[in-house]
């Protein structure tokens, strides 16, 4: 075990770990369960990354965003994504308005992009045209209207949610856009106990719960900046970076299944964020220092969307989690 004590920062970590406890409390008061979810939106929020949900529906994707805009006292707009959705509807466009003295000039009318918390529903819905409008937005925090860029609030997360079962007519997120979610979580069927609370949640006559802003824009600027302060040894960036390259085929370290199954391995984007989730590990748990384990806890989220199998994956029935698991398990033993 790498897990030791915080000596430094001390301070600055207990700030940050009550304000993680007070937001989980205010999660549970209307989310059963689902704590790793909300651990994994925190680390892209305070990574300035993105999240890809997906689940069956029905399973609270859209409610747990819509809470956690409010405990974050973030601004929140959502956008049900259709195959007539066109980028304008995303982005924005320039409208024709007359003043009061009868002139006519363009102005430009904001689209959903500019919030804080942005909700894209079923983002797989959308034509490619229409899903690479956010390609801008995610990357750069700015968007671009008939040659005129217009920058978005320094805090922005897009939170994208896609349905795995019915596929018929969805277009399957492209490759560039799927690396530009820091990472994907996969939202399963809640169990015995969680479901019952949910019924009774649902079913029983008390007023509907009201959760209470815990952060705020500036403290969440705040948290950020403290954790770029967060040292990484060169033991953590070896081990991040290798796993990452292995991932490739060719490369040092591949597994046989990596070599057999794989066809493109994780971007560096994939060390960036195995790295940044690690370090928001650690702070949760009280530590300055980003262990082994940090990382074990955070390479699937982050890496199992930047693969792209081969065919041979798909007739074996082999995804990208198994090939990961395998590939960590080895690559840990080197370490």
């Amino acid at each position: 075990m790498e897990r030791t004590a915080v000596t430094d920062f001390s301070g600055t970590i207990a700030g940050i770990r009550l304000d993680m406890g007070r937001i989980e409390e205010q999660f549970a008061k209307v989310i059963v369960g689902n704590r790793d979810v909300l651990h994994s939106i925190l680390k892209a929020l305070f990574s300035n990354g993105h999240v890809l949900l997906e689940g069956a529906p029905g399973l609270g994707k859209t409610l747990m965003v819509r809470t956690m805009a409010r405990i974050l006292d973030l601004k929140f707009r959502r956008t049900q994504f259709t195959p007539d959705l066109m980028p304008a509807d995303i982005i924005g466009t320039n409208i024709i308005v007359e003043d009061e003295e009868g002139r006519r000039h363009f102005r430009f009318e904001e689209g959903p992009v500019f919030t804080q918390v942005l909700l894209a529903d079923e983002i797989n819905r959308a034509s490619p045209k229409t899903q690479s409008a956010l390609l801008q937005a995610m990357e750069e925090h700015e968007a671009t209207v008939f040659g005129t860029t217009y920058p978005l609030d320094t805090v922005f997360i897009t939170l994208a949610t896609q349905n795995p079962i019915e596929m018929a007519g969805t277009y399957p997120l492209p490759e560039a856009q799927l690396d530009r979610f820091f990472c994907k979580v996969v939202i399963g069927y809640p169990d015995q106990e969680s479901l019952k609370e949910i019924a009774r949640r649902n079913t029983g006559q008390s007023p509907g719960t009201v959760v209470e802003p815990v952060l705020s824009r500036e403290r969440i600027l705040e948290i950020r900046e403290a954790l770029a302060h967060i040292p990484i040894t060169d033991r953590i960036y070896d081990f991040a970076v290798f796993l990452v390259r292995a991932t490739h085929p060719g490369a040092e370290g591949a597994t046989e299944m990596v070599r057999r199954l794989v066809r493109y391995g994780a971007s560096p984007r994939g060390v960036n964020a195995l790295l940044s989730a690690s370090r928001v590990s650690a702070v949760m748990d009280g530590r300055v220092n980003i262990s082994l384990e940090d990382l074990e806890e955070n390479y699937l989220p982050t890496l199992r969307h930047r693969l792209v199998m081969r065919f041979e994956g798909e007739v074996e029935g082999v995804g990208p989690e198994t090939v990961l698991r395998d590939l960590f398990g080895t690559v840990r033993s080197r370490f």
